[in-house]
C-alpha cells in the first residue's frame, strides 16, 4: 500500500533518499524549490517494519492552454529494482496524484541500468510504456554518462586510474598557474557569463544567473560552486551537487580566453576531491552521446571525461503511463512546436 508523502512525513523521506544506493537529489523536495513553476508530490511504500522502503516522487506542472497537467519523476522510483511489490504500489500511487492534479501523462527516467531487463518488463507488465534511450541528449535526463567508483580510495587510488594523458595535463594545469577555489554565490555573475560563453560556442540554451542563484538557495550544502582562476581572472567554473552517496558534475562553463591552460582538469580534481570528503561511493561525470564513433561532434566530451577512469553508464531509458490519450496527442503536438521555437531563435544568436 502507498503513502502521499505529507509535510510531517517528508523529513523521513529525505532520509531514505539520503541512504538508498538509488537516492538521487532530482528525487527530493530540495530541487522542488529550484523548479518553481512545478508543484512537488511524492509517494512511499513501507516494509512490515514500518521503515520506507520505496519512494517516487513527481514535478506536476500546469499545461499552457490547457486544464491539464504532466507529471515528471527524475530518477525515480527509488527501491529495489526487484521488488515487484513495491514498483506496483508506487505504481497506484501516481495513479492517485494523476487523478487529484488532472495529468493526462506522468514520465519517469529511472537510475537503473539498460542491462536490468528484469526491471524493464516488470514495468511494462505494470502499465509502463518504455522508450529506450535516445544515445545523444534528446530525453530531458542523458541516458549515457561517465560514473567513476570513488568508494573507499584515496586520491593516489583515483591519480593512478586516470589516463597519463589526463594526469600530464592536470599537473601542468597546476604548473602553468591555474588554481581553483570554492566560491560562493558573488561569482555567480562570473559563471553565468562564461557559461553564456560556453553555450554561444557550443550551440546550447543555457540557465540565466537567477536560476543559478536559486539553485545554490535550495540546496544549500549540497551544492558548491568551483571557480577556475589564470592571472587573477575568472576563466572556467563549474556546479557540482553532493546529495546521498553520489556526487555530480552539473553544470561546465568555460571561457574562450586561456582554454589552453586547461583549467576543467583541475575543476574536476576538485569535485572528486568534494566526492572522497563526503565519503561518497559515486562521481557522475553526467551526460555523454552513446555514439561513439570518432566523427561524432561529442567524441572528445567522452574522451575527455573516459581520461578519468570512470565507467560508460547506460541507463535503462524513459518509462511513460498515458492516463488521457488525445490530451497527451495534443500536448505532445504543442511541446514539440515550442522546442523547435526556441532551437530556431538560439541558433539565430
Amino acid at each position: 500500500m502507498y503513502e502521499i508523502i505529507a509535510w510531517e512525513t517528508l523529513p523521513e523521506y529525505e532520509a531514505f533518499l539520503e541512504n538508498h544506493p538509488k537516492g538521487h537529489f532530482l528525487q527530493s523536495s530540495l530541487w522542488a524549490a529550484v523548479k518553481a513553476s512545478w508543484r512537488w508530490e511524492a509517494v512511499c511504500v513501507r516494509g512490515q517494519d514500518g521503515a520506507i522502503v520505496g519512494g517516487m516522487s513527481v514535478l506536476i506542472r500546469k499545461m499552457p492552454g490547457l486544464p491539464y497537467t504532466l507529471m515528471y519523476s527524475g530518477r525515480g522510483p527509488v527501491c529495489d529494482s526487484g521488488d515487484r511489490e513495491t514498483l506496483q504500489a508506487l505504481t497506484a500511487g501516481m495513479a492517485e496524484l494523476a487523478k487529484r492534479h488532472r495529468a493526462y501523462g506522468l514520465k519517469a527516467d529511472p537510475d537503473i541500468l539498460s542491462s536490468d531487463r528484469g526491471f524493464v518488463d516488470t514495468m511494462k507488465s505494470l502499465g509502463w510504456a518504455h522508450h529506450p534511450g535516445d544515445k545523444n541528449f534528446d530525453g530531458v535526463q542523458p541516458n549515457y554518462v561517465f560514473r567513476l567508483d570513488v568508494a573507499g580510495k584515496s586520491e593516489d587510488d583515483l591519480l593512478a586510474g586516470f589516463h597519463s594523458k589526463t594526469r600530464y595535463n592536470l599537473r601542468l594545469s597546476a604548473r602553468k598557474g591555474v588554481t581553483v577555489r570554492q566560491c560562493g554565490k558573488e561569482m555567480l555573475a562570473d559563471f553565468s557569463r562564461i557559461m553564456a560563453e560556453t553555450g554561444s560556442r557550443d550551440g546550447f540554451i543555457v540557465r540565466n544567473q537567477q536560476y543559478f542563484e536559486t539553485m545554490m538557495d535550495a540546496l544549500g550544502d549540497h551544492c558548491r560552486l568551483y571557480m577556475a582562476f589564470f592571472e587573477n581572472q575568472p576563466i572556467a567554473g563549474t556546479l557540482a551537487i553532493g546529495f546521498g552517496d553520489k556526487v555530480w558534475y552539473l553544470y561546465g562553463a568555460s571561457s574562450n580566453a586561456h582554454r589552453n591552460v586547461m583549467p576543467n582538469y583541475q575543476l574536476q580534481w576538485a569535485m572528486m576531491e568534494w566526492a572522497l570528503e563526503r565519503g561518497s561511493a559515486v562521481y557522475d561525470f553526467r551526460g555523454v552521446s552513446g555514439d561513439l564513433s570518432e566523427d561524432n561532434p561529442l567524441y572528445g566530451l567522452y574522451l575527455f571525461k573516459k581520461g578519468f577512469g570512470g565507467q560508460l553508464t547506460e541507463f535503462c531509458g524513459e518509462l511513460e503511463i498515458i492516463y488521457r490519450p488525445a490530451v497527451n496527442w495534443m500536448a505532445t503536438k504543442g511541446l514539440a512546436t515550442l522546442r523547435a521555437a526556441r532551437r530556431k531563435l538560439m541558433l539565430r544568436r
